[in-house]
């Protein structure tokens, strides 16, 4: 979408439009078409827009806490791995691995990436923050900033709010199923099952926030 795939994957970029589309829809849908005055439910809208932006915001620093702590973390057990020789290492190699990965090696081949990770130079002193993801955060601000615009565009250009409502509920949903057929793709699974249940989902959620006066 907005970023390259080996920035945010298809699962970031899901959660971040999905995060979007349900803050945005808890403003529309507590829009009452029989006492809504244009007036008010542009200044709703505005206040989700401004909602929206500010939570962006928010994503965008937590993307990058959390990038700068699992790289610190991978530092701590690098350099534990090194230094550290015997069962702890191997250990310790192996919680950091994927559990699918780990769950086939056997000790040899355990000991084998041990002296492989040895070899390498010696990792830098301080862990930092890169352009890749200060790019990163920007994409999560964008996708959560930016998925607001499509839902609330038609009561700006539509007068009747009850019309306004029906198009923007429309382009939510087709959002919410747009994104479900992506990620669905990008599982291995049927496209249009996962949209289905990715707006399922996404109504849901935005009844649960409503209800809890989100």
């Amino acid at each position: 979408m907005w970023v390259s795939g080996n920035v945010l994957d298809p699962l970031e970029r899901a959660c971040e439009i999905l995060f979007g589309v349900i803050m945005v829809m808890t403003f529309t849908g507590s829009i009452s078409v029989a006492e809504g005055a244009a007036a008010d439910t542009r200044t709703m809208l505005t206040g989700a827009i401004g909602c929206n932006l500010a939570w962006g915001i928010v994503d965008a620093a937590m993307y990058l806490l959390a990038n700068f702590s699992e790289r610190a973390r991978g530092l701590a057990v690098l350099r534990a791995i090194r230094h550290d020789g015997g069962p702890d290492a191997a250990h310790r190699l192996l919680d950091a691995l994927p559990p699918v990965v780990s769950s086939v090696l056997t000790p040899a081949e355990v000991e084998t990436l041990r002296q492989r990770l040895n070899q390498l130079p010696d990792p830098e002193a301080l862990v930092a923050l890169n352009r890749a993801d200060f790019t990163g955060a920007a994409g999560v601000f964008l996708l959560v900033f930016l998925s607001t615009f499509p839902v609330v565009v038609p009561f700006f250009v539509v007068n009747d709010i009850g019309a306004a409502l029906r198009a923007s509920n429309a382009v939510a949903i087709v959002m919410l199923f747009a994104t479900g057929w992506s990620l669905g793709r990008y599982a291995g699974r049927p496209g249009w099952r996962t949209g289905l249940g990715m707006v399922a989902v996404g109504l849901v959620l935005v009844g649960i926030t409503m209800v809890l006066g989100g």
